[in-house]
């Protein structure tokens, strides 16, 4: 009864447990949660009472589909500014940046046409490229090299086939940051083999060693690549569902061509909340970068003492990877965290084969309940 597209996408791991946390937690547990890749800051307050100006001017109808022009134009001048991306606001297009990736694959990927991604990576790269007719081809990922995606890695998986390119730096669910030089050789197969990339961006100013390098900031990069990034994580706006895609023109038009024929543009009053995110004071930003690094830290120090996790320390984004020494899947590991110790882990395995023996820890949360979850972690896994 269902499409056949349907039988390589998997419910995502993520907002599985996500769900299942929330029904726990309505039935009364006590539940720590390291499972949503979500701050815990609220939106900041400027950015709220814009939202509601907005509605209180009726601000409530349909916007042009890329986006507003005040709020295109400002987010040419950030990715100019901040990354040296030679755009303009006629390349950018306001959309949910999970939307953006889904409908870059729709866009770029025919029926076995070949996508790299990396291995260990967040599943809705892969599930999208299913969805539009794609092969994927992993890139495995190391803990020996802080599962940097290197020019290497990426050289085995090319074939005659390879379309497209994905990179993801600071990564989820490792927090690794590609160096200049791994964006530099990655850059260069793509002109080498007449490729395409997409960069995942989103985790573009959580980057707490090392710089960020946009692979479209690059010589002959920017008519190839399509740059994804938003307010999620910067801003703390994962409910507004905000975020942009910034691409060559003739992408571009293929791009916002399905934005009209599927969300035909995203809530007005949430892009005036997201032009004052831009255009409104940044104090926010460095403070959760400062806290993001604090407990980092702290997690890391805390891992340690557990004699059966081993995890090298993440440049950036809010999440390690750690690997455990125990005969058990990782869907098994989670659940008996969840069950013996109510912390709330996501299994390694939805992030990739190579994430089997790992686990996925979002360190998104407080420092008392960091404090107290590595705790119950650590007496649960001494049981074992």
């Amino acid at each position: 009864m269902f499409a056949n597209r349907m039988e390589n996408v998997l419910e995502s791991g993520t907002v599985k447990i996500a769900n299942l946390v929330s029904k726990l937690k309505e039935e009364g547990a006590d539940i720590i949660s390291f499972s949503m890749g979500e701050p815990d800051f609220h939106t900041p307050d400027n950015i709220k009472e814009a939202c509601v100006r907005a509605l209180a001017n009726d601000f409530t109808y349909y916007t042009p589909s890329a986006g507003i022009p005040e709020l295109r134009k400002a987010i040419a001048e950030r990715c100019r500014t901040l990354n040296r991306i030679p755009c303009e606001a006629s390349n950018v297009l306001v959309t949910p940046t999970k939307h953006a990736i889904f409908m870059t694959m729709l866009a770029m990927v025919d029926d076995g046409d070949e996508v790299v991604v990396p291995d260990i990576a967040w599943g809705t790269f892969e599930a999208c490229a299913h969805l539009a007719g794609g092969k994927v081809r992993h890139a495995k990922l190391s803990a020996e090299n802080n599962f940097r995606m290197t020019p290497e890695a990426v050289a085995e998986r090319i074939t005659k086939r390879t379309k497209l390119l994905v990179l993801n730096s600071p990564s989820n669910p490792c927090g690794a940051v590609l160096t200049r030089d791994d964006i530099k050789g990655i850059a260069d197969l793509a002109k080498d083999h007449d490729l395409y990339v997409l960069a995942d961006e989103i985790y573009n100013q959580l980057v707490f060693e090392g710089e960020h390098t946009s692979i479209s900031s690059l010589d002959g990069m920017f008519e190839r690549t399509i740059t994804v990034d938003g307010f999620s994580k910067t801003y703390a706006m994962t409910g507004w569902r905000a975020g942009w895609a910034v691409a060559p023109k003739n992408i571009f038009k293929e791009l916002n061509k399905l934005q009209t024929q599927s969300i035909t543009c995203v809530t007005a009053f949430v892009q005036q909340a997201c032009l004052e995110a831009l255009q409104g004071p940044q104090d926010s930003v460095a403070l959760m970068k400062k806290e993001f690094r604090a407990r980092r830290d702290l997690v890391h120090s805390l891992m340690k003492d557990i004699p059966s996790l081993d995890c090298p320390m993440p440049s950036g984004a809010f999440y390690m990877m750690p690997s455990y020494d125990f005969d058990m899947s990782s869907e098994d590991m989670a659940a008996y965290l969840l069950k013996e110790a109510h912390v709330a882990v996501t299994p390694g395995s939805a992030f990739g084969p190579a994430g089997e023996g790992r686990f996925r820890l979002s360190y998104a949360a407080s420092r008392e309940n960091i404090k107290e979850g590595m705790a119950r972690v650590k007496e649960a896994l001494a049981k074992l």
